[in-house]
């Protein structure tokens, strides 16, 4: 299949297109500064690779959860793109994103038996998003809602056979003591991560046409207020941190 596939929900902006049988990426800065830098960025990767919008099969996108200005530039771009070009998109989780990139760093193209993997990512505001998906024989399923938790109240599961995520250094001194067997790997939403998703999801009918391109909110508040920020500065303090 012939792949675009972005990514903005964190301070990476990652983007890939594939004609079926190459990959071509292309990496820089996410969030609210990819506003200005997405579109370009994917117009010259798609150069690169010899390929045009209306030749793609689908677009691929990060909706969520993430950056609120990054999420809102992602689905804005793939509604725009995709309508232009007349495609269909394809809204792809980004914690689900995490898990297949830290699948893949832990074994590559072979696919376990099975994998359960623990995805999170720095939400920000002392919280950390957190979802688990199970992989087995290739196949990824969700074993529950996306949700919100502070870096100390993380609950692991017998279950888990990797943590997956961003948030290993930014909270090493508030998350719980892992077991020295259980692998800790760094991973982000990646648009390769995406492209290795896409088709299956494709072929299951979870492409949508353009107008539901829409972003996957968790979080409602995206900010703290005044008094907000200055407990949470007398908590740190409090507790040593």
């Amino acid at each position: 299949m012939k792949l675009l596939a972005f990514d903005t929900s964190t301070d990476s902006m990652s983007i890939a297109v594939t004609d079926g049988n190459r990959v071509w990426q292309h990496t820089g800065a996410g969030g609210a500064q990819a506003s200005s830098t997405l579109i370009p960025a994917i117009l010259g990767l798609l150069a690169q690779a010899g390929l045009t919008l209306p030749g793609l099969d689908a677009l691929v996108f990060g909706r969520g959860p993430g950056s609120f200005t990054g999420l809102r530039t992602a689905c804005s771009v793939a509604q725009g793109l995709a309508l232009g070009a007349g495609r269909a998109v394809l809204p792809m989780d980004t914690l689900l994103a995490v898990a297949e990139e830290a699948r893949f760093q832990h074994e590559g193209e072979k696919a376990a038996a099975s994998l359960q993997v623990n995805a999170l990512l720095d939400a920000r505001m002392d919280e950390m998003y957190v979802q688990r998906f199970a992989c087995a024989a290739g196949q990824w399923r969700s074993l529950g809602d996306c949700g919100l938790t502070r870096p100390e109240n993380l609950q692991l599961d017998p279950g888990d056979t990797l943590l997956a995520g961003n948030v290993f250094g930014v909270y090493a001194d508030r998350l719980p003591v892992f077991p020295d067997t259980l692998p800790r790997i760094t991973a982000l939403p990646t648009a390769t991560a995406m492209l290795r998703l896409a088709p299956a999801m494709l072929a299951a009918g979870q492409g949508v046409p353009a107008s539901q391109a829409l972003p996957l909110y968790v979080r409602d508040k995206v900010a703290l207020t005044t008094d907000e920020r200055a407990r949470a500065k007398a908590e740190a303090l409090a507790s040593g941190r």
